[in-house]
């Protein structure tokens, strides 16, 4: 990730302004697809790696970076990273309150799961009434990183950010 020095820290605050099309109330921070902000030479360097390999929203998303750096006055340089694979574990933990908030469930911490192997994993609480007796209808919801769940319980459908 990136480094906090005084050089990159207007960077980093537009960066956090930069907010995903999909789910417009998490920023780029947010959802951790930064991965590395560097300045040199005037110019701004900026790693980012998507959620999924393929994800429709990326080229928005380098256009939006680019037109908000360029508000500094500085050229942004974007790369696309794919290794490591993007993980929700990068996410900033403000950002599990924000989808909840916002009517999507969040997804847990991978090192806090159970494996499927070993075990059920955790019920998926409705962001609406907390309730965990929730099932799923469908493996993929309005974009590919959410699945489709039904709360039995409020009976209102969700989408749940997946895990990985």
């Amino acid at each position: 990730m990136h480094q906090v020095t005084e050089e990159n820290n207007s960077v980093l605050e537009v960066l956090d302004t930069v907010m995903d099309p999909e789910i417009p109330v998490l920023s780029i921070l947010d959802l951790g697809i930064v991965r590395d902000v560097r300045v040199e030479d005037g110019k701004v360097y900026i790693a980012i790696t998507p959620t999924y390999t393929g994800c429709p929203a990326m080229h928005l998303i380098e256009m939006e970076i680019r037109a908000a750096i360029a508000q500094l006055g500085q050229e942004a340089i974007v790369k696309t990273v794919l290794s490591p694979a993007w993980t929700t574990d990068w996410m900033r933990e403000g950002a599990m309150k924000k989808l909840s908030q916002y009517g999507i469930a969040p997804p847990k911490r991978i090192a806090a799961m159970q494996h499927p192997v070993c075990g059920t994993p955790d019920p998926i609480a409705c962001p609406l009434c907390a309730s965990v007796n929730t099932e799923v209808i469908s493996e993929f919801g309005s974009t590919a990183c959410k699945a489709l769940y039904r709360c039995r319980d409020c009976r209102e459908p969700f989408d749940y950010f997946k895990c990985h």
